[in-house]
């Protein structure tokens, strides 16, 4: 028994699978054109490049142009959504030198045992690091409604 066939029948292949040899055609000058193309309009994707080459007279399909497009490696990358700059540029702040000089203040988030949600808003003195203020605030999680805590 042939080798080819002992390793087919052992890896249960048909032995056509394994002797085919792909009869499509390179269609290097198209290939080389498309490479042409995507080096002189970077900003182009598939799609208008196959209109420019649709206008030189290639008769090719989108799809065609898209999986040559895709092997030669001239995908784009994708953007992401632009983030909205300042326009002020932000300027290093000097740091605080005396007690009192700057403050911070951030809130915190907390949940009780009865499932209403509490807030406190903490002032703390960036010098010192001296909790200046704590203000609670309650407010009910399934009605939305806020007062004002002790």
């Amino acid at each position: 028994m042939c080798p080819e066939r002992r390793a087919c029948g052992a890896g249960r292949v048909g032995r056509s699978a394994v002797r085919y040899v792909s009869t499509r055609p390179t269609r290097k000058p198209l290939r080389q054109r498309l490479r042409e193309l995507a080096h002189a309009r970077v900003s182009y994707g598939y799609k208008r490049l196959h209109v420019l080459l649709r206008r030189e007279g290639w008769m090719v399909n989108h799809k065609l142009v898209r999986r040559l497009y895709r092997e030669e490696g001239l995908t784009q990358k994708r953007v992401g959504p632009r983030r909205r700059k300042s326009a002020t540029v932000r300027m290093l702040r000097p740091q605080a030198r005396v007690a009192n000089e700057r403050w911070a203040m951030d809130f915190i988030h907390d949940q009780l045992a009865s499932g209403e949600a509490i807030r406190i808003l903490s002032v703390v003195d960036v010098f010192t690091r001296e909790c200046v203020a704590l203000v609670p605030c309650r407010r009910c999680a399934f009605t939305g409604t806020t007062w004002q805590g002790a």
